[in-house]
């Protein structure tokens, strides 16, 4: 995964299901050499997927790594898995960048969200 520090801190909206979810878990090697640059490249391709809904990432101290993509139907999610560059990325992830990795394909029944509304801050009197 690249440092995503830049991007906003917000979880993937909730969507009306059904959609789809395809939840990649790693560990990765001590050797990650070429792993940000393809990294990006995929982050940038998958947005081009008819039916792709955003992905989000976490990794903890540890070094799991979890991402999560988000598609609006099975067709999307295939067209994805099938694209011929993320098919030599992953070839190369197994060969170079993952000590280990576990991929999870579910298809979301319910799907909620929250967020705090702000409240205006009332100017002070000084």
């Amino acid at each position: 995964m690249s440092d995503h520090s830049e991007a906003p801190v917000a979880p993937v909206q909730a969507y009306e299901p059904p959609y789809y979810v395809a939840v990649f878990t790693t560990v990765r090697t001590q050797d990650q050499s070429g792993y940000g640059e393809t990294n990006a490249r995929m982050e940038d391709l998958v947005k081009d997927v008819p039916g792709y809904l955003g992905m989000d990432h976490a990794q903890t101290p540890g070094g799991l790594g979890i991402t999560v993509g988000y598609f609006r139907d099975a067709d999307a999610l295939a067209e994805w898995r099938s694209n011929a560059e993320h098919r030599a990325a992953q070839k190369r992830g197994r060969a170079e960048w993952y000590e280990n990795y576990t991929l999870h394909v579910a298809k979301v029944e319910r799907s909620h969200g929250f967020i705090r509304e702000q409240v205006p801050q009332s100017p002070t009197a000084g």
